[in-house]
């Protein structure tokens, strides 16, 4: 089956039943095989009406469309069949094909897979509607031109495709648990999104080990979302939040996900890297528990893994709470001519908390105040320059 469109209506139709069906019975212990049966039992149906509807066109002589109809019916038959022909896994990997740019790719899952409309889809990123409705025709008719097989990659294409698979469901993730831009700091609504999508990814290939720590990954760091925001929707910083709003079933879940991650062998990946460091903070009671030696350290491999300038200041925030201000400091230092970093608003964010603990306030506020013009989020402008408004000398 090649048809982009009616794999999107049938793994929409499943997620539908979903909805409906698990508040009141409960989530299977299979998701993924739940939603899977679904679709094909959908497709079964559809197969029947379509059969049905061949029969009148029979019934009128239209003997040469009821032929062709018929093997078309044999080959959709077929690929429900296939083992690895799962309609969801294939839809997975079609729409986060690498041939597409990255917002294709985003604006794609989140509508045959996310289940949410163009509407909400702009919304949630804050574009025109008629922005993601083009990126998706766009997305589709390049698939279409380029003729990409509707199925499921093997041996080594699996893992490069698979690495396009979960970037497109972490970037959504982060969209949700850190807003880009607008006047919410989260949007819970895509983090759940990419946790479902990540589950349902592990059930259909449950010996892939990044896959488990991507779903770790976002279980633990989905846990701290409602301790991230006060009464207000201002956001919360980590060693400010009340670790008993903390979700301990989500927690239990990315640990259990991470172990399992372990268990499967091999040198950790870059998702169960992050998320052996975001375990760290979830096995902590207090602030002051937290193993930031441990944390440095899997920065230190993190890094040696995939070196980027982004990992380094997460690097330099962990050797700062290990081992001191001055140290993170220095490592700061070293990015601040990083072109990629140029228009971050994190850099100053960090270099500014870091001076202030070091006494330079002066010089933690320039770093505040130029953090709060880069973001373009209002609620994280607010809480910059509420930042750099401590950091001014008292009024005499």
């Amino acid at each position: 089956m090649r048809d982009v469109g009616l794999a999107e209506e049938l793994a929409q139709d499943a997620l539908v039943a979903a909805l409906e069906q698990w508040p009141v019975s409960g989530v299977p212990a299979k998701p993924g095989a739940w939603l899977m049966g679904t679709a094909k039992h959908r497709a079964i149906d559809l197969l029947r009406r379509r059969k049905s509807l061949e029969r009148k066109h029979e019934e009128l002589g239209h003997e040469l469309l009821g032929a062709q109809q018929e093997v078309a019916e044999r080959d959709f038959d077929a690929a429900i069949e296939d083992d690895m022909g799962d309609d969801l896994l294939r839809l997975i990997f079609t729409a986060c094909h690498p041939t597409l740019s990255t917002e294709a790719r985003v604006a794609l899952t989140l509508r045959l897979l996310g289940g949410l409309t163009t509407e909400e889809i702009a919304r949630a990123y804050l574009v025109p509607e008629a922005t993601v409705a083009q990126r998706i025709v766009r997305a589709k008719r390049t698939l279409a031109e380029a003729r990409v097989p509707f199925e499921v990659p093997r041996g080594a294409e699996l893992a490069a495709r698979l690495s396009s698979v979960l970037e497109v469901v972490y970037l959504i993730f982060n969209e949700g648990y850190s807003a880009t831009a607008g006047d919410a700091w989260l949007r819970p609504e895509l983090c759940d999104d990419a946790l479902r999508l990540g589950r349902i990814l592990a059930e259909l290939v449950p010996n892939e080990a990044e896959v488990h720590g991507l779903v770790a990954l976002m279980e633990i760091q989905a846990s701290r979302l409602r301790a991230r925001v006060g009464p207000s929707g201002e956001p919360v910083l980590l060693l400010d939040q009340n670790r008993g709003r903390w979700d301990q079933l989500l927690i239990r879940r990315g640990l259990l996900a991470l172990d399992r991650s372990e268990q499967l062998g091999g040198t950790l990946g870059p998702y169960a890297l992050q998320a052996a460091i975001a375990a760290c903070h979830a096995r902590a009671q207090t602030p002051a528990e937290t193993d930031w030696p441990r944390i440095a350290a899997l920065y230190d491999a993190l890094a040696q893994l995939t070196p980027s300038p982004v990992v380094e200041l997460n690097r330099a925030v962990a050797l700062a709470m290990a081992f001191g201000p001055a140290a993170g400091l220095e490592l700061v230092d070293t990015l601040t001519s990083e072109p990629s970093l140029k228009s971050y608003y994190l850099l100053p964010s960090v270099r500014g908390d870091l001076l202030a603990k070091l006494d330079r306030f002066d010089e933690a506020r320039a770093e505040f105040e130029r953090a709060a013009s880069l973001t373009r989020n209002a609620r994280e402008r607010k809480l910059l320059l509420e930042r750099a408004a401590a950091c001014a000398p008292a009024a005499d």
